[in-house]
């Protein structure tokens, strides 16, 4: 009986609504015309003896609409609904910027009638601070008693804004780069290059600050890397130089790189298809679709990306033993594909409890051809040429899953959340590499060398997290969680030489190597963070435990040696302090301190010899590197839409992991007697880094929006090399001053059609420390040279270059949800990036010249379509599930 009375009250009190509104229009009352449609309101209604959900409450929820007759604002019925058998109730796509009343009655009870709405202001600088306060836009009105007086939630307003090109937070920079248009149609390392404050060089490799940092994604460790990632499905990326105490303490002295995917936020369904084609007759393909109703959210999405690399270089090397040089040219077409695809299911249990469940695939194939020449002259006579003709193919796959759940306690803020991630890769390579050395007139000198490789490798990365928040008051609140990290990492390299008599390749187990390590890492962390008047503070800890196990295998794949490391517990402090000047101006000051730990192929005690005039073999002696990091941060919003920050770090490493080369006899020519380059890695004594960075944006007129950035550091590594049968033991210093700026111009040109024009410009700076010992590019490289660009020692240099790239966009918006746009672009316009560096040791100079992927023209289409249904069910958006802060604003292109 109770439940058709509150029927036949619903029906009678939502019959105002249906008459004075069209259909799909029922939540424009209130102000919804002024403001993005993101406001959720939800709760739950409690019997106030028991504490037990109330079923079948009606719950309606009141709100202003100007009346055009008497020109008077008016209330009207905005919805209403029955709560469910756990008192759960939830109004959808509210306006954020209106005045809401809540009404709620039931059989046996008090009706009760209370203000609600949200209460958002917003500050200037954005930051993690907006993505707070913008999170109040869903919420939480608690548990509601009946019978008794209800808690006034107030009245408020909220200005909204547009999502800024960047945003400033406690801990991390943002970077918004959903509209970035040079990068349509390419892959994540395109983004990076746009990134202030990150260098990207030939190879895609990016450095911050000198240093390489970690790669996440949406806040977790990845297998993935850069070439690997659609620049598409990229919402934003977060620059995290200095982490707290929450994050994993390793990454040593560049922090982590954060890329936050794009997540359909809307309910009903959405999606959008994606097409291109660039001036080397490569397509990519893409598309996505996103469900959302009543306890369900599915969302589906796949990328398929061709690529064809180009690439040219030269290097000249002298070498001092034998008074010789060598004159290198090369060229080499790398092609192939990749595809990544991903799906994600959200169950929404109630308004307070929500398990995910998502998972990725992402598999590549490329081919590779290389041809180099190779000029020698010794004592200034001429002497010999080689001719080098390498081919190879390589397949990558990539899975990855994720298991999560989220209960949120009544007060906004307080949560408990815990994940299960599994990521797995593998690949398979196979490299061929025939050498032909001529004397000067052609004449053949010596037989030809023929090598094979044929290598394998799986890594399997599993992480077990939990964490807790607990905002204890508006101005307290504090956070802790545990986290363990296991990764188990195969590798199989098998040398062939070519035996001319039998016509079939020989293997060589002097120079093959099966390999596998086991690597875990446990930790703990708390954080307390707390205001006093225009002061922040945000204190934080960590613990960290790990071990290390590397195990030789034999030709069967059974254990032969092993060794193993294992790490002491090692503390990391973090400290934030931020002044608030004035409600545009905010000051800060943070430290940490990190550990990077060496990984697998800087401890791989065993050769490789893939490129065969340049041997790479690691150091299973490393220690762990710890870095001491200080920054010192300046942010102001001088006016609408503008920003300006400045950073001043400093960064103080020990026992850094550097490369070192030495000359050794070639095990690979045993013959003959060769010797070869061997480059390895140490720990140096320790370097010093510090700089300023400086970034403004700044709207210069209505169709002209401008972002500069300008680096400005110092570095000084100090390096004590040991004693070897070869060369006896050294202190080698490099320091040097150094700078790169960049800018972004983004033209409104026209309604609907804007054009994006960006550059950047390194000038002479030192070679980074350690790159992080090879592999791992996926097959996406474009093929190096026997001597392998600049030479990995802790001495040289990288010389200035600059490039700009073009891009111009037209947008049309239809009926119904639809959108589309036409994006045609441009790479290194002006052809001038050219990536050239001298390196140098006891043994040689060198100088390297290279170019690669010149003025590549691209064109894309991109179309968007949905249908959003305001009674749909909609959960919680989490900041940190659903991207946080602004992004709320503007709901996902």
């Amino acid at each position: 009986m109770r439940k058709f009375l509150a029927f036949i009250a619903v029906t009678l009190l939502a019959l105002p609504a249906f008459s004075q509104m069209p259909g799909g229009m029922g939540m424009r009352p209130g102000g919804a015309g002024q403001g993005g449609n993101i406001g959720h309101l939800y709760g739950k209604l409690v019997d106030s003896k028991t504490n037990k959900g109330i079923e079948g409450v009606t719950v309606q929820l009141l709100g202003n609409r100007f009346d055009t007759v008497t020109k008077k604002m008016k209330e009207v019925s905005i919805g209403t609904l029955i709560t469910k058998q756990n008192g759960d109730f939830s109004f959808d796509n509210l306006s954020v910027m209106g005045k809401y009343k809540l009404k709620a009655s039931a059989l046996n009870y008090k009706p009760i009638e209370q203000q609600a709405g949200f209460d958002i202001k917003m500050p200037q600088g954005g930051g993690a601070d907006m993505q707070q306060m913008l999170g109040m836009a869903d919420k939480d009105l608690g548990n509601i008693k009946m019978e008794a007086d209800a808690t006034d939630l107030g009245n408020v307003t909220v200005t909204a804004s547009a999502k800024p090109q960047f945003e400033m937070g406690i801990d991390r920079k943002v970077f918004n780069v959903d509209k970035n248009l040079v990068s349509t149609g390419q892959t994540a390392t395109e983004i990076m290059k746009n990134i202030p404050a990150l260098n990207v060089d030939i190879d895609g490799n990016v450095t911050l600050r000198n240093a390489s940092p970690t790669i996440f994604i949406d806040n977790r460790p990845t297998t993935l890397t850069l070439d690997q990632i659609p620049a598409d499905i990229i919402e934003k990326v977060e620059l995290i130089t200095n982490p707290s105490a929450k994050f994993d303490a390793s990454g040593g002295n560049a922090g982590i790189l954060n890329i936050v995917l794009k997540k359909n936020k809307k309910t009903g369904y959405n999606g959008g298809i994606r097409t291109g084609v660039d001036s080397r007759g490569k397509i990519n393909l893409g598309g996505d679709l996103n469900l959302r109703q009543n306890k369900l959210n599915l969302s589906l999405s796949g990328n398929y990306n061709q690529r064809k690399s180009l690439s040219e270089g030269i290097v000249d090397r002298n070498t001092f033993s034998s008074s010789s040089t060598v004159h290198n040219t090369s060229n080499g077409t790398n092609s192939g594909f990749f595809g990544f695809y991903r799906a994600g299911l959200d169950f929404f249990a109630d308004n307070r409890n929500t398990f995910s469940i998502a998972a990725n695939f992402n598999r590549g194939e490329f081919n590779n051809e290389q041809n180099q020449r190779v000029d020698s002259t010794v004592k200034t006579v001429y002497t010999a040429y080689n001719n080098i003709s390498q081919t190879s193919h390589s397949v990558f796959q990539n899975f990855g899953s994720q298991f999560s759940y989220k209960h949120n306690f009544a007060k906004n803020g307080h949560d408990l959340s815990a994940d299960v991630n599994y990521n797995s890769s593998k690949n398979d390579n196979l490299n061929n590499i025939n050498t032909q050395t001529y004397n000067p007139n052609g004449t053949i000198k010596a037989p030809g060398l023929q090598q094979r490789t044929i290598g394998n490798g799986t890594n399997k990365f599993y992480t077990i997290q939990a964490d807790y928040e607990n905002p204890i008051s508006d101005d307290t609140k504090f956070e802790a969680g545990a986290r363990t990290a296991v990764r188990d990492f195969n590798n199989l390299s098998d040398q062939y030489l070519y035996n001319s008599g039998t016509g079939t390749y020989v293997l060589v187990p002097a120079i093959s190597n099966k390999y596998k390590f086991h690597d875990q890492v446990s930790a703990a962390y708390a954080t307390y963070s707390f205001k006093a008047g225009k002061w922040s503070y945000l204190l934080g800890f960590r613990a960290e435990s790990s071990n290390y196990t590397g195990t030789l295998l034999n030709s069967k794949g059974q254990d032969s040696s092993q060794f193993k490391v294992n790490y002491p517990l090692s503390l990391f402090p973090s400290a934030f302090v931020t002044y608030r000047i004035d409600d545009k101006q905010d000051f800060q000051l943070n430290y940490s301190r990190r550990i990077n730990r060496p990984n697998f192929f800087q401890l791989m005690p065993f050769p490789d010899y893939s490129d065969p005039q340049n041997i790479n073999i690691g150091n299973a002696g490393l220690n762990p590197e710890f870095t001491n990091s200080f920054e010192v941060s300046y942010n102001d919003a001088y006016k609408r839409n503008a920003n300006f920050l400045a950073t001043v770090f400093f960064k103080h490493t020990t026992n850094l992991i550097t490369r070192f080369t030495d000359f050794r006899p070639n095990d690979l020519t045993p013959a003959t007697g060769d010797s070869a380059f061997f480059t390895t890695y140490i720990n140096a004594n320790a370097s010093y880094t510090t700089g300023l960075e400086l970034t403004n944006k700044l709207p210069v007129t209505k169709w002209w929006d401008l972002t500069v950035n300008a680096n400005l550091f110092y570095s000084d590594i100090d390096a004590s090399t040991p004693a070897t049968a070869t060369m006896p033991a050294q202190t080698i210093k490099n320091s040097m001053f150094s700078w790169f700026a960049k800018m972004n111009s983004t033209f409104k040109v026209a309604k609907g059609l804007s054009v994006q024009f960006s550059g950047d410009y390194q000038a002479k700076s030192v070679l980074p420390p350690s790159s992080g010992g090879g592999g791992g590019r996926g097959g996406g490289g474009g093929g190096g040279m026997m001597f392998g660009g600049p030479q990995a020692t802790a001495q040289g240099y990288n010389l200035p270059r600059y490039g700009f790239d073009l891009a111009i966009r037209k947008d049309w918006t239809w009926k119904n949800g639809q959108s589309g746009s036409l994006t045609l672009s441009m790479n290194d316009v002006f052809r001038t990036q050219v990536f050239k560096s001298y390196s140098e040791s006891i043994y040689f100079t060198q100088n390297s010249e290279r170019r690669r992927d010149q003025q590549v023209l691209r064109l894309n289409f991109n179309y968007r379509f949905g249908k959003f249904d305001a009674t749909l069910f909609k959960r919680k958006n989490t900041k940190a599930e659903q991207g946080g802060g602004q992004d709320m604003m503007q709901g996902n292109q």
